[in-house]
């Protein structure tokens, strides 16, 4: 119930339209403008940025102070004294698991790391240049056409089944595309190892050797999953719930889901972290291209420094920051021209009073894109990777969205095309 009311005045309307407003558990007062389809009016909110459009108890970002809560635990607890199947139950069921019920789960996730044989055949419709992210979104959305035995989804069993496919499926899809696209063979999954151990001998192994995983090297790989697990009501997020709200299967919701996420401003911002590494090319660039990057004239643009959310810093980069120095020296790197560009950007951008002022710190994807770099996973398959870990997100909040009440999206419009005009004949 709300216990607060907002007034609205319009000139024209001889009422005072009077609005609910509603209060979370915490954040921002929420304003329910519902009431004023009634009396013919619409909000504007391009980008849709100050509207709340669901109601969800999985994630919570203050990007004011630099917080991001699952369930309520800080993410970097979380990062610090869990792993990403641990962090996946939290999302999907609000509540960390007991020693016991994490058990079952991950023995449950490892039963369902398999794909169906004949999709293995669906691989050679593609080009072998083709982006992974396009093969993802298709064979993510061919899994409806494999699994038809759980869309039931108003079915509470037939969701958890379709949870656990997507989250168990994802590293063996993502690790085909990469197959797929050197011209190596695919590599079934092993369930005798961790997830994240499970992910990089299905990427680097093949089958005239054994792969043995660096610890080192998982333990980062697992963080990057955890980092990247859930984000709220970000654009792929928002595109899962809304493709959901028809009523279409979660196969298909996920592949939106991806489809959202592969664009530069979403997802691929740790590629183009790279793809900036490359342009600047050599230490004795770096001065001419952070004087462009200050030039507010110049359209060159530093990627990986500040966030649209967070204001202060990204609760996420420091755990991140301290998974890219563990990986570094365990790889003894020293000689990358890339990577130490990326050192010597990080060190002006925690120094240089112009970026400290303008809270351009670094963040979560510059410091994901350097450690993909380090472990031998090519640019292409940066934001795959942020899909496969991303999926957990996605589909607690289809879940969510499909437990309670809820109804199909349908956002408005300012209108400002021509008036109704009669067709003439020429």
């Amino acid at each position: 119930m709300a216990d607060k009311k907002a007034r609205l005045t319009v000139d024209g309307l001889e009422e005072v339209i009077e609005l609910p407003v509603y209060t979370g558990t915490t954040g921002p007062d929420v304003v329910d403008v519902r009431a004023l389809t009634s009396k013919g009016l619409f909000t504007y909110d391009p980008g849709f940025v100050s509207t709340a459009a669901c109601e969800s108890s999985i994630t919570y970002i203050d990007g004011a102070k630099g917080v991001l809560l699952h369930g309520g635990y800080p993410i970097e607890q979380l990062a610090e004294n869990s792993d990403y199947l641990e962090v996946c139950f939290l999302l999907l069921n609000g509540e960390l698991p007991t020693p016991e019920q994490k058990e079952v789960f991950v023995k449950t996730v490892k039963n369902h790391t398999m794909v169906h044989e004949q999709m293995t055949h669906f691989f050679n419709g593609f080009r072998r240049d083709a982006h992974p992210m396009a093969i993802m979104v298709a064979v993510v959305g061919a899994l409806s056409a494999f699994y038809h035995d759980s869309l039931d989804i108003d079915d509470a069993h037939h969701r958890e089944v379709c949870a656990f496919r997507l989250i168990a499926k994802m590293p063996t899809i993502a690790a085909m595309c990469y197959k797929y696209s050197i011209g190596q063979p695919f590599q079934y999954p092993r369930n005798e190892l961790d997830y994240a151990d499970n992910f990089l001998q299905m990427m680097f192994g093949n089958p005239c050797e054994d792969y043995v995983t660096n610890p080192v090297l998982a333990k980062a790989m697992d963080r990057i999953f955890l980092l990247h697990a859930d984000h709220e009501q970000n654009a792929s997020t928002s595109t899962v719930r809304l493709a959901g709200s028809s009523g279409a299967n979660p196969f298909a919701c996920i592949a939106s889901g991806i489809a959202a996420l592969w664009g530069p401003a979403h997802g691929g911002a740790n590629e183009a972290v790279l793809t900036m590494l490359q342009e600047i090319g050599d230490e004795s660039n770096i001065d001419e291209f952070i004087q462009r990057a200050k030039d507010p004239e110049d359209s060159f643009r530093l990627m990986g420094f500040g966030h649209r959310v967070y204001r202060n810093f990204d609760p996420r980069a420091k755990v991140m920051k301290q998974t890219c120095d563990e990986v570094l020296a365990e790889l003894g790197i020293e000689n990358d021209p890339f990577l130490k560009i990326a050192k010597r950007l990080e060190q002006i951008a925690l120094e240089d009073d112009y970026f400290i002022q303008r809270k351009l710190y670094p963040n979560v994807d510059f410091y994901s894109g350097i450690i993909l770099k380090a472990i031998g996973i090519p640019t292409n398959m940066f934001t795959v990777i942020f899909a496969l870990s991303r999926t957990i997100g996605w589909i607690s909040h289809w879940s969510e969205f499909h437990s309670g009440p809820n109804k199909i999206g349908r956002p408005r419009q300012l209108y400002t095309g021509p008036t109704k005009r009669d067709y003439e004949k020429k």
